[in-house]
């Protein structure tokens, strides 16, 4: 099948990161290759790019559409939380650049077997890496109302979220709750009316949520984080896009935590933590799509770019 992407953000992010001949770099979510074909391009004749994607479609596309530039490049089917292990078993070390992009894929969105949309009837999946055993399906049957509640709260910020929990625990009651389909309608009517009447898709938040937890898309985004810096050359800069808020603090936090020195109290005379700063914001806010791709691309208008350089 085709994996067309439209990458957000596309020129910044790599620009970020400042490719050149003969670097290194590394694309931390393949996807449809849109970031890693500009940094190939850009570091060419010579420079090397490791691209990591959990998604067997991914892997496959991108082994058909690189297959003239494999000697630069090393396609990983992994999960970039893996990215340090991966990357120095193979001699992948001391980068120049390494980007991240959160989105979840077109595709994945689009084809109804994957189960992500709630435009579409198919399988309760959501799974980035069909690899894993964890579903949907198996966390909407089985986790408790409380946890569900939680998560909806928590990931997807839904302001329903009990009333669509409970709603969900009935329903599964007298039945188990396989299809997209029928879980957009259980949330639907769990929803009151006046508040469906506004605003995107009723079930959107609550999709989000689960895909979030299906996935464990926050912890694996510290831990990614914290391996791709580990990863980085001095001068070394790392850009991520994220998607939405929970993701962009997790980034801003991060960031901030790798440029702060000193945590000394301010009355101290001297420092006694010997803390220095291992990288410098690039970015103190983030930079934001135009107006012009976000009209052009829908999906880009909630993305955020953070850029930080490693000292």
């Amino acid at each position: 099948m085709d994996f067309n992407h439209e990458t957000v953000l596309l020129e910044a992010t790599v620009d970020a990161v400042r490719p050149r001949a003969g670097g290194r770099y590394i694309d931390a979510t393949l996807g449809g290759g849109g970031h890693t074909s500009l940094l190939l391009l850009r570091s060419a004749p010579t420079g090397q790019v490791m691209a990591f994607d959990q998604d067997e479609t991914a892997i496959q596309n991108a082994n058909v559409r690189f297959r003239d530039v494999l000697n630069r490049l090393m396609i990983v089917h992994s999960n970039f939380r893996e990215m340090g292990e991966r990357a120095r078993s193979l001699g992948f070390e001391a980068v120049d650049g390494i980007v991240f992009d959160l989105g979840v894929s077109s595709p994945q969105f689009d084809i109804a077997e994957r189960g992500f949309s709630y435009r579409y009837d198919g399988p309760l999946d959501m799974r980035m890496d069909r690899r894993q055993t964890m579903t949907a399906e198996t966390f909407v049957n089985e986790a408790d109302q409380e946890e569900l509640a939680r998560v909806f709260f928590r990931y997807g910020e839904e302001k329903f979220s009990r009333p669509i929990a409970r709603r969900i625990v009935e329903a599964r009651a007298e039945h188990r709750i396989t299809s997209t389909l029928e879980l957009a309608d259980l949330i639907k009517s769990a929803i009151p009316a006046a508040a469906r009447r506004t605003g995107p898709h009723p079930a959107r938040r609550v999709f989000q949520a689960i895909r979030i937890a299906v996935n464990d898309e926050l912890g694996v985004l510290e831990t990614g984080l914290e391996a791709a810096f580990s990863l980085l050359a001095p001068g070394g800069r790392m850009a991520v896009i994220s998607f939405h808020s929970l993701e962009d603090r997790i980034v801003k936090q991060t960031f901030r935590d790798f440029a702060t020195g000193c945590i000394c109290p301010p009355e101290l005379p001297i420092c006694t933590c010997g803390r220095t700063p291992s990288g410098k914001l690039v970015t103190r806010k983030p930079i934001e799509p135009s107006e012009a791709e976000q009209t052009h691309n829908p999906r880009a208008r909630s993305a955020k770019l953070r850029v930080i350089e490693k000292i």
